[in-house]
């Protein structure tokens, strides 16, 4: 059996310092080791025990990081192991091949959101002509494909998410509160579809599957097994599905979990 192991990076396998959520005492904390560096600055970390098991999956599964990070956002992480063979960026605009983006799947998503949604530039001026210089810090376009904004969480008004939600499901578009940042993202551009056409060209069996947001559902769903940690955004919406398992664990131990999950049912099916 081959198996394809789409998973997402921020927050699922890979965390900032302010995303790590160790309760613990310090003397008791996991070793970590930093995976990604920006401005000269420890960025993203995994747990010493999980980078072991990520260095181990390619040998036993096809690894498919997926993420909702631009080109250049990906590529500032190392992950432990050898380089991905196919990875997945803006949230599948972009599908890369030993690190270069596919010009034919850039075709296919660009002849999608033409005929699919509305444009970027209405959203985009939306969201600034909505949002408050109170609470935004920066406004942002993702490889010209989604737009973001970097928010101050605390000051957000209640119900500007519903209603920003609300305005933009009839344009096609969707909405997502992940840390300090607010995405809206075109509806026909999902990790799913691209997740699809690596299934089709390496031949895969089974899809197993990790994720923590709202933009990760249709990933989630469209496997075969996955998991979510006990954070994020699914967590806090009680999203559930019955073949996706919970973490019992929260912030860089749930990525360890998770680590360990693949590889067990990698394992698992090896074994059969």
């Amino acid at each position: 059996m081959r198996t394809l192991i789409a998973s997402d990076l921020d927050r699922t396998l890979i965390y900032s310092p302010n995303a790590l959520g160790l309760t613990m005492p310090d003397a008791e904390a996991p070793r970590l080791l930093c995976v990604e560096v920006y401005g000269h600055q420890p960025l993203s970390f995994v747990t010493e025990t999980a980078a072991g098991l990520l260095a181990e999956l390619p040998s036993r599964a096809d690894f498919v990081p997926t993420t909702t990070r631009t080109r250049e956002q990906y590529h500032r992480i190392h992950l432990p192991g050898p380089p991905a063979e196919y990875a997945i960026c803006a949230n599948g605009g972009h599908l890369l091949v030993d690190g270069v983006s596919d010009p034919d799947w850039q075709r296919r998503v660009a002849a999608r959101l033409a005929d699919e949604c509305a444009p970027l530039a209405e959203v985009r001026a939306h969201l600034i002509a909505t949002a408050d210089p109170a609470w935004l810090l920066k406004e942002r376009v993702a490889e010209e494909l989604f737009a973001y904004l970097v928010v101050e969480r605390a000051l957000l008004p209640d119900g500007w998410m519903k209603e920003l939600a609300a305005w933009a499901a009839p344009r096609g578009w969707a909405v997502s509160l992940q840390g300090r940042k607010v995405y809206a993202v075109p509806l026909p551009l999902t990790k799913s579809a691209a997740v699809r056409e690596v299934v089709r060209r390496i031949g895969a069996d089974r899809v197993l599957a990790a994720g923590d947001s709202l933009l990760d559902a249709d990933l989630l769903l469209a496997a075969d097994r996955g998991w979510r940690p006990g954070h994020g955004e699914l967590a806090e919406t009680g999203w559930s599905a019955d073949h996706i398992e919970l973490t019992e664990a929260v912030g860089v131990l749930a990525g360890e979990e998770i680590a360990r999950r693949f590889t067990e049912a990698v394992a698992g099916s090896a074994s059969r």
